[in-house]
């Protein structure tokens, strides 16, 4: 009820407002009009000032044009009673006697500048402004619209905050476009005022002259002086609401009102204020200048500052004492022993040298090649990344050594140069360079720390440079994509479980609870993980899990059945598409061997052979790989699908980065080479 009764007053003003122009109104009624007019022109510019971004006052376009149509309904009512009964109430008598003194060339001077003001000053820089925020706005609305979408998948925000954010961005540019619009209105408002109040000059001084028969002088007096008031009873509250409309377009998002920011932000150099005091001071001194305008000045712009000096000492005060107070009471508080057994899943740990590219205030880069990482590993592997704590340990590091931890345990670990840049030879490298060697912590090659000033000289010379940030980002995505399988929790299984649901449900509800519980479907893809062969394709794997759970609950089983339905991404993945890939394969009496060795767990299975044969596979397949090494990318071992993660644990063991594949899980686009025969006599 009180909604729709808000609508109905709203519409029956609107409705009285076009009536005004029809109907005449005694001059009692139009003073309360006027003031009405003034009133709610104040309360706009109040209301542009207190709101903390432009949307909290969205209806502004709207308003805007009633208020442009009220002015008008009052200045063709107020030009009826001037002319026809020359009263038009005392307001404008007011302003035309006592605010122009009278002066009927004073007043239209007065006008004038009003006008000028606020079309060329106001109206003109609004209207620019508000075409350039509306442009600008719907140019970035796709690239918003893309960040929400990276956020959702991501798994950052949720539906409703995605729904959120877009009906926002939506409103923001539905906002800037009508304001756009609108400000031609207050643009059309100064110029219909002008002309406005040169035909009621004219029309007064032909009734005055034509139909009362007053002389040209007493016409022009009597109701030039009525229409000036008019005009400045009008413009004046066209000004304000211009004004609204130039500080609203250009009032960005904050967290405090208008006033508090402008305040908060002269007062945040109190130097600033303090040169202005004394330069005020000083024009005070010069000859011929009003001493007491310029020393009063000056010595409140210098009273300023001290304020502002003192308020913002007293600020860092309370910052640093609220600081050691929680962290007092954080150390009194019973968890807090709890806090310090807390393991993160990700840390870097850093030395002292290496500061400067983890603060950001230092211009450090660290932190968002992080981000980088996160997501590039994201889009690779089908996981989010959790958060990576970066934390100095000046005491247990060197000046230039990096630590980066899994769950409190050490994965990896380098020593870089952060005013340098890492060199690495080029085939062919014209040259040696003068540096500090080193090792590339990701690949092991020899590298040299070069100064930034021969950096043209090593890339002429043939050389990769890289950045110290950049070479400790490059680590970084090397070890985590080697532990992924690790940091796939079950918490995170269950999430990436659920983002399936959400997008094909039969395929989960099928496997899940009945068949299979979240712990295998997580050793599942930790099994793929380990393996490097992404998760991406949930719902391929989540369907196959469903078939073969049917058959056996075994994780390599499992395992085995989905990497035969993911056959065309480990495919692309190994790169067998890519032309005649040399492979090794195992002798197929090695294969019985290790099938007739193979007993199943609870944990999978496993090859029950002797440490001295496992030996002898392990220095075969480390030959053989060697050997192959010269002519293939990567070293790739052929087997079949029965002993395939049987031959993966032996062979990883002495080549870590060996890429076992099933005949099975080969694609119809692989293009192999058979060159090598893994045997053990």
């Amino acid at each position: 009820m009180i909604g729709k009764a808000r609508t109905g007053i709203v519409s029956v003003l609107v409705v009285l407002v076009v009536a005004m122009m029809i109907v005449p109104l005694p001059p009692a009624m139009l003073d309360i009009l006027i003031a009405a007019n003034f009133s709610i022109s104040i309360a706009i510019l109040l209301l542009t000032m207190y709101t903390k971004e432009p949307l909290e006052f969205s209806v502004f376009p709207s308003l805007l044009l009633i208020m442009t149509l009220f002015r008008l309904a009052i200045n063709v009512s107020s030009t009826r009673l001037i002319l026809l009964q020359y009263n038009a109430g005392r307001i404008i008598e007011a302003f035309g006697q006592f605010v122009v003194g009278g002066n009927e060339i004073v007043g239209l001077v007065v006008f004038l500048i009003l006008v000028i003001i606020q079309f060329v000053v106001i109206t003109r820089g609004s209207e620019r402004v508000a075409e350039v925020a509306a442009r600008f706005t719907l140019d970035a609305m796709p690239g918003k619209q893309m960040s929400i979408d990276a956020d959702l998948n991501a798994g950052l925000i949720t539906e409703e905050e995605a729904r959120e954010r877009r009906r926002a961005v939506e409103q923001e540019a539905d906002f800037y476009g009508a304001m756009d619009g609108a400000a031609k209105f207050v643009k059309g408002d100064a110029i219909a005022a002008l002309i406005i109040t040169v035909v009621n000059l004219l029309g007064g001084f032909g009734v005055g002259m034509l139909q009362h028969g007053l002389p040209a002088g007493e016409a022009w007096h009597r109701y030039a002086l009525l229409t000036v008031g008019n005009g400045l009873v009008c413009q004046l509250p066209a000004l304000i609401v211009s004004t609204a409309t130039g500080i609203i377009v250009t009032r960005s998002a904050s967290r405090e009102n208008l006033g508090a920011d402008v305040f908060s932000q002269i007062t945040l150099s109190p130097r600033v204020l303090g040169i202005t005091g004394w330069a005020l001071v000083v024009l005070g001194l010069v000859p011929g200048l009003p001493k007491a305008a310029f020393l009063s000045l000056g010595g409140a712009w210098l009273f300023l500052s001290r304020s502002a000096s003192q308020a913002h000492l007293a600020r860092e005060a309370a910052v640093r004492e609220e600081a050691y107070r929680k962290e007092l009471e954080e150390q009194k508080r019973p968890e807090a022993a709890a806090n310090l057994i807390k393991v993160d899943p990700l840390e870097i740990e850093f030395g002292l040298a290496l500061l400067p590219i983890a603060d950001p205030s230092q211009g450090g880069d660290l932190m968002d090649r992080i981000v980088m990482v996160r997501r590039q590993l994201a889009s690779e592997l089908g996981i989010v990344i959790p958060v990576v704590r970066v934390r100095d340990n000046f005491a247990g590091l060197g000046p230039n050594e990096y630590r980066v931890n899994l769950r409190g345990v050490e994965i990896g670990s380098g020593e870089i140069y952060p005013d340098r840049l890492m060199a690495i030879e080029g085939t062919p490298s014209n040259g040696e360079l003068q540096g500090i060697p080193g090792k590339e912590p990701a690949f092991g090659l020899d590298v040299i720390w070069i100064t930034k000033t021969q950096r043209e000289e090593a890339e002429t010379r043939g050389y990769t440079v890289i950045e110290a940030s950049a070479v400790l980002a490059t680590h970084l995505t090397e070890v985590l994509r080697k532990n992924a399988h690790l940091l796939l929790t079950r918490q995170e299984t269950h999430r990436l479980i659920e983002l399936v649901r959400s997008e094909d449900a039969s395929c989960v509800d099928e496997a899940i609870p009945d068949l299979v519980s979240i712990g295998d479907v997580q050793k599942v893809l930790q099994n793929l993980l380990r393996e490097g062969v992404p998760i991406r394709d949930l719902v391929t794997i989540m369907e196959s899990i469903a078939d073969a759970a049917k058959v056996s609950k075994d994780p390599d089983y499992l395992t085995m059945r989905v990497r035969e339905n993911l056959s065309m991404l480990i495919t692309q993945t190994v790169g067998f598409d890519k032309g005649p890939f040399p492979v090794a394969t195992l002798d197929p009496a090695l294969e019985r061997e290790l099938l007739e060795a193979t007993r199943p767990s609870d944990r999978g299975s496993y090859v029950a052979l002797p440490a001295q044969r496992l030996t002898q596979i392990m220095q075969a397949v480390s030959k053989a790989m060697s050997e192959l090494a010269p002519r293939a990318p990567k070293p790739v071992l052929l087997t079949s699908a029965a002993c395939r993660s049987q031959m993966y644990e032996i062979a990883s063991r002495v080549v870590p980065e060996i890429s076992v594949v099933a005949y099975e899980e080969l694609d119809y686009r692989a293009n192999i080479e058979a060159v090598k025969v893994i045997s053990v006599d």
